[in-house]
């Protein structure tokens, strides 16, 4: 029997340690998005740091941190990489002020004009009386906050978040932004505690990348295996270099839009949307105001970006060696959200980088920049439009073809590296007969 997996984040390097199968993986190093880099003064990517440490780390996708997990996870996490624990700092930038709110702004009006904290508690209590059934985003936030928070903050930070989809997409996501109105009344006077999935988090201190490498190590790698076709009848995978194999079992991390592409198969239903990001990495000289904040939302910018991440506030490994002590320099990733296929060109990518530097200079939250690097993420977020049965459906008929689909962008649904990580380890133990051959597919997924 020939088993495969393919795709070697972090869900199919789990899969691939657990179940021995051959992981096929189209780059040449592990970790997908989830995985960091090293940029120094030459521009040139590196996925170790040099000997003296003079450079910079970044994450290819923006900040990845590892939140929340079942305990077994994050002991498997511990057994390979030594990590730090932190609290999170993060907040909503209001540019025409220049003023930082601490996030969720709902629970924690004491920031805003009397009358904008007694308007929007009013709103709110009224919200959580009627219980106005949402069909979208969009109604969803206006049903939970009401119209003042959604002008100030909701609605042009959702404009941008979902590059223009709020409005068509199911409400998602609401544990990001809880609804509390007895924590919003505190909020309106006094302290409020941290609240949501990610209040803390861990991360490798040595940079995810350690830690991708090592599950990588503990598996049978195939890279530069780029796939351009399955024939889902015949069981075969074909790859960019030319060559193909079969399979009786495939596990699948491939967003879900990308195996039904490669499938070739239909549900006869329209597919969930999935923006793109651009993800722009500074390295810089550090502004005079520039946020103490892990990351900060923005309701508006120059040229669209919706959040600005510090890895540097995270932690100083994220600097050049000799610059940690000294606290004058920051490392930064910049996140813009684009509909699909929207990729900007060499030239307007180049235009977009000048104008995030400005912004983030005209807000002083840098001066000079040593470094800049931009990642194009294809599929970053999974949102489905109202009513949508496309997930389920195409989850369903690639089952049928024996191809299991197993982690964030394959199952089409939000969760975290952790997670992520469970899934494949269920997964790989499951099909590879080291755990129960009974286990379901929806207690892996």
């Amino acid at each position: 029997m020939t088993n495969v997996i393919l795709g070697a984040g972090v869900t199919g390097l789990a899969a691939g340690l657990a179940s021995g199968w051959p992981v096929y993986e189209a780059e040449q190093a592990p970790g997908g998005i989830c995985s960091s880099y090293y940029l120094g003064s030459g521009n040139v990517r590196t996925h170790n740091p040099p000997a003296r440490g003079e450079c910079y780390r970044f994450e290819l996708g923006g900040g990845h941190w590892i939140f929340g997990g079942e305990r077994p996870v994050i002991e498997f996490i511990h057994s390979l990489a030594a990590v730090k624990r932190y609290s999170r700092r993060s907040a909503v930038f209001f540019p025409d002020g220049k003023t930082l709110v601490p996030y969720p702004i709902q629970n924690h009006l004491k920031h805003f004009d009397c009358q904008i904290a007694d308007k929007a508690l009013r709103e709110m209590a009224t919200s959580a009386i009627e219980k106005r059934p949402s069909r979208t985003m969009a109604e969803w936030l206006q049903n939970s906050f009401g119209p003042t928070l959604c002008d100030l903050f909701f609605s042009p930070f959702h404009e941008l978040y979902t590059a223009g989809l709020w409005k068509s997409i199911a409400p998602q996501d609401a544990y990001k932004s809880p609804v509390n109105l007895s924590l919003a009344i505190q909020g309106a006077f006094n302290h409020t505690n941290s609240v949501g999935y990610n209040t803390t988090f861990i991360y490798p201190v040595e940079g995810l990348n350690a830690f991708t490498q090592r599950m990588a190590e503990r598996c049978d790698l195939r890279y530069g295996k780029r796939v351009v076709r399955i024939d889902a009848q015949s069981h075969k995978v074909f790859f960019a270099d030319g060559t193909a194999i079969r399979y009786d079992r495939l596990i699948s991390s491939l967003p879900l839009n990308r195996m039904m592409a490669l499938t070739a198969l239909e549900v006869g239903v329209r597919p969930d949307p999935s923006p793109s990001v651009l993800v722009i990495n500074i390295g810089a000289q550090k502004g005079t105001r520039c946020p103490t904040e892990h990351w900060v939302y923005l309701p508006s910018s120059n040229c669209g970006f919706h959040r600005v991440g510090f890895y540097s506030n995270v932690d100083p490994s994220f600097l050049p060696a000799s610059a940690r002590g000294a606290e004058d320099r920051v490392s930064i990733y910049v996140e813009k959200a684009y509909p699909e296929s929207q990729r900007p060109s060499q030239v307007e990518l180049g235009r977009l980088c000048r104008d995030v530097v400005e912004q983030l200079q005209v807000w002083e939250w840098i001066s000079d920049v040593e470094v800049i690097d931009p990642t194009w993420i294809e599929v970053a977020y999974t949102w489905s439009w109202s009513g949508s049965k496309w997930k389920d459906r195409a989850l369903e008929i690639l089952e049928q073809h024996e191809i299991l689909q197993v982690g964030r962008y394959a199952c089409w649904s939000f969760q975290g590296i952790a997670d992520s990580i469970r899934d494949g380890l269920l997964a790989g133990a499951a099909l590879s007969g080291a755990k129960s051959q009974q286990m379901s597919v929806a207690s892996i997924s």
